[in-house]
């Protein structure tokens, strides 16, 4: 089994590698490989979309690169497995309002929007460790509970027009989107590889995700 972590020169990958090779390893679960070519991407079994920075910049560095083709028919139309991380994320959504009006992938029914938490003293970015708060099962959450608590780093989130669709949520002022899936994809708004046993396990449940 081939997991391809896409590099689009928009995402965190040492870190992001590093842990998928760790649980890769610790549950057999094949080869991981970071790409930049659309060759992989177009054979691998499974992808992960990391994302750092803004909506619009990420999404024209996607579109740039020559793998979104390969990528969207991958996910689409042979039904891979997809896991997208924190930007990587949201591009799932409709559409970005950072800065200005950017098309997205359209896999969540959802629109990219800043976190506006009802009490002052609550800052944006929203960073650090917050309290899961499962709203629907998901295989990748398997082992999960809510209160287990994730590493985020961010100032917009997806809100949701679906709400079949989140997953996870966490409390900060408001509801903020944390996890988001459908039959075969699956948005992580934190970062998997810097959130501790629980995100590890659901790098391990992803590796072994059979949609």
């Amino acid at each position: 089994m081939l997991t391809a972590i896409i590099d689009y020169e928009s995402g965190n990958l040492h870190s992001a590698d590093k842990a998928f090779q760790k649980m890769a390893r610790d549950t057999d679960a094949g080869e991981v490989v970071v790409t930049s070519e659309a060759e992989t991407v177009a054979k691998a079994d499974r992808l992960v979309l990391p994302g750092d920075g803004a909506f619009p910049a990420c999404a024209a560095a996607l579109a740039a690169s020559g793998v979104q083709e390969a990528m969207v028919e991958a996910v689409e139309k042979r039904g891979i497995p997809f896991m997208g991380i924190c930007v990587g994320m949201q591009l799932m959504a409709r559409t970005g309002h950072e800065y200005e009006e950017t098309r997205g992938l359209g896999w969540v029914d959802g629109e990219v929007m800043k976190i506006t938490p009802a009490d002052p003293a609550l800052k944006v970015p929203h960073m650090g460790w917050n309290d899961l708060l499962i709203d629907l099962p998901h295989p990748v959450m398997e082992g999960i509970s809510s209160g287990d608590h994730a590493y985020f780093v961010h100032s917009y989130q997806i809100r949701m027009a679906d709400p079949s669709q989140r997953i996870a949520h966490v409390d900060y002022g408001e509801q903020v989107t944390a996890i988001v899936g459908d039959e075969n994809r699956i948005g992580l708004q934190f970062h998997p590889e810097k959130s501790g046993e629980t995100g590890l396990r659901m790098i391990a449940n992803f590796l072994a995700w059979r949609p």
